[in-house]
Parts: structure tokens; C-alpha cells; sequence
């Protein structure tokens, strides 16, 4: 087992993060793209007799909508994720979202259309709207849900790319070689492979919806609990709460800057900045006498 990651690839976990939203943003582009170029040449071919323009203003049309909507999708999917823990709670507005979703690709598309034909000296007709839209919604509701397992599945891959933590459970047999409760190291697996971090390692934590992330050395490491129960387990000589959502190693701690109506920043010796709520500055003051810089 390692006791030390490893980190000489190229281009690793903290990279993807300094150029997560240009790729992601080009990923759905290419998407799009690639399947946009794949439908007109289908569409093309199963309507000969029409001009070349017709099948390929239908398929770019209805890409370009969905592209303009991809954000409105994902912003829904933040909202409600997809998980093995929460899909059932998520599925129900997925489905509600996917009708606003439809609508408005059927309308801008069929706006788009018109434009086009009008341009080129003709009259798009959509025909009934109610059964037609029907129609399109069975694909758009298709479209949706594939925007979604896609997002789900990029989760998953960059939950191993960036590991996740786990903590030291008790042996099977014998007694454990360090205190369970107040677990002095932590498990992290990564791309199948294990290794410890040191609880001391740790510079700051913050709460993420059904997980705790572990700010190590620059890295995020994922542990699932809430913020109150890893609280307890952790010493607290050492880490402190400063907000709802964050708690800091105070060994990390670089200064504290008081803003308006109470609260604080908190910069940490890696260059982080942390919020500090007015409800836990006190504590933290009292920590440090009245001195403004910490550690």
C-alpha cells in the first residue's frame, strides 16, 4: 500500500480543474456538433427529392437549441442530481423540467426554420402544433435524459480521478492500530489505487451536500459524512469551525481578515481563501487573543 500518491502525469486532477468550464464547454460543442452533422446527413438522405438545405436547416436548427439549453440543463441537474442516493427524490423534477425543456427547443427551433425558409423565398409549415409537439417531446425527452447520464457518468470518472476518502474501519479481528473514533489517518483510493492521508495533512474541509470534501495539498478528496460528524472525530486543538459549511486546520492558518457586519475571510497559508461566518469568529478570536493573523 502507498503511503504517498503520485502525481508525475502531465496533466492531472488539479489542471482539469484551472480548465474545467473551456473543456466542458467544448465537449458539449463537439457533442453537438458531431451529432448535429450525423442527423443532417441522415436527414439528407432520406429525403432526396428535397434541396439539400431543408433536411439540414431541420437537423441544425433543433442542435442549436439544444445547445443554447445544455446550461438551463445542467443548472437543473446541480440542483437535483442524479445519484445512487438521491435519484429517486431527483427523478420527479427531471421529468417536470423536461417539458419547459421541449417546449422551448420546439419553439426556437420552429422560429429558426421559419427564418430560413423566409429567407430562402419559402413558408415553413410545423402543421398541428399538439400532435406534433407530442412527437417531439418523446425525442426531447430522450435528448434530456442522455444530457444527464452523460453528466452522471463524468461524475463518476472524475470522483476516481480525484479519490475519494474513506475512514479507517475497525479489523475484523484484534484491536485497531490507532484510534477509530479519532482516526489519525485516512483512507483515500484513487484510479484503484490506495494510500493514507495524515488527519494533521489536512488544511481545510468544507460541506458538500452528502460529503465533507478533505482540502489536502491542493487536492479536494470527497468523504462521505456530514460536517457535524467529521467534526467529532477530528482533534479539535487543531481544527475549528468557521462556517456552516467550512472548518479549517488552525496549523494552516495564515491570516484573518474582519469584514462588515461581523464576518471574516480567512486566508490559508496555500493561498485559499475561507469564509468565516460571525457566528464562529468569536471562537476563532478568542483562539487567537485579538491579534488579526493566525498561525
Amino acid at each position: 500500500m502507498q503511503t504517498r500518491p503520485s502525481f508525475d502525469a502531465n496533466f492531472d486532477y488539479r489542471d482539469f480543474q484551472r480548465w474545467r468550464r473551456p473543456l466542458e464547454r467544448a465537449f458539449w460543442v463537439l457533442v453537438t456538433l458531431l451529432n448535429t452533422v450525423f442527423n443532417s446527413v441522415v436527414a439528407r438522405m432520406d429525403n432526396p427529392h428535397l434541396p439539400a438545405w431543408e433536411p439540414w436547416t431541420w437537423e441544425w436548427s433543433s442542435g442549436l437549441l439544444v445547445l443554447a439549453l445544455i446550461p438551463a440543463v445542467l443548472a437543473v441537474e446541480r440542483r437535483w442530481p442524479i445519484r445512487l442516493d438521491s435519484w429517486r427524490a431527483s427523478l420527479p423534477w427531471h421529468l417536470l423540467a423536461s417539458v419547459p425543456f421541449s417546449l422551448l427547443h420546439v419553439g426556437g427551433m420552429v422560429a429558426l426554420r421559419g427564418l430560413v425558409y423566409a429567407a430562402m423565398g419559402s413558408h415553413y409549415d410545423f402543421g398541428t402544433w399538439w400532435p406534433n409537439f407530442g412527437y417531439e417531446y418523446l425525442k426531447d425527452i430522450r435528448t434530456y435524459f442522455l444530457i444527464i447520464a452523460l453528466v452522471s457518468l463524468s461524475r463518476l470518472w472524475l470522483m476516481r480521478w480525484q479519490g475519494e476518502a474513506r475512514l479507517l474501519a475497525e479489523p475484523d479481528e484484534g484491536p485497531p492500530v490507532e484510534p477509530v473514533e479519532r482516526p489519525e489517518r485516512f483512507l483515500v483510493r484513487k484510479l484503484g489505487k490506495e494510500f493514507l492521508v495524515n488527519a494533521s495533512e489536512i488544511e481545510w474541509l468544507q460541506a458538500s451536500g452528502n460529503y465533507v470534501n478533505l482540502h489536502v495539498r491542493g487536492r479536494d478528496y470527497p468523504l462521505r459524512s456530514t460536517m457535524a460528524g467529521i467534526e467529532e472525530r477530528l482533534d479539535a486543538r487543531r481544527f475549528v469551525r468557521v462556517h456552516r459549511s467550512y472548518a479549517i486546520n488552525l496549523d494552516y492558518l495564515a491570516e484573518i481578515e474582519p469584514l462588515d457586519a461581523g464576518e471574516a475571510r480567512l486566508r490559508m497559508r496555500d493561498g485559499a481563501v475561507v469564509p468565516c461566518s460571525r457566528r464562529y469568529r468569536t471562537s476563532l478570536r478568542e483562539r487567537f487573543g485579538e491579534a488579526p493573523a493566525g498561525a
